[in-house]
């Protein structure tokens, strides 16, 4: 039995961090917007792995906007 694949997310938060920030977040890209927004988005391994990351969020202490689920389609449109 082959393991499931990583799931694509992306994970809206209030604020701006610089691109280094993304090693800690276990390499997901990082892209701040225009609106004061950023963008955490990438493959994670399972919901451990996306819990882990909400954890580094909490302990930054920036508002988490949204954590959506992205389809392959999706992920691959915004590269």
């Amino acid at each position: 039995m082959r393991p499931p694949m990583p799931t694509e997310y992306q994970i809206r938060l209030k604020g701006h961090l610089d691109s280094h920030w993304s090693a800690w977040f276990g390499g997901l890209t990082i892209r701040n917007e225009a609106n004061g927004e950023l963008v955490l988005q990438g493959p994670l391994a399972d919901q451990a792995a996306l819990h882990g990351v909400l954890i580094k969020v909490r302990d930054l202490g920036m508002p988490l906007l949204a954590v959506t689920m992205v389809s392959r389609k999706e992920a691959r449109a915004d590269e």
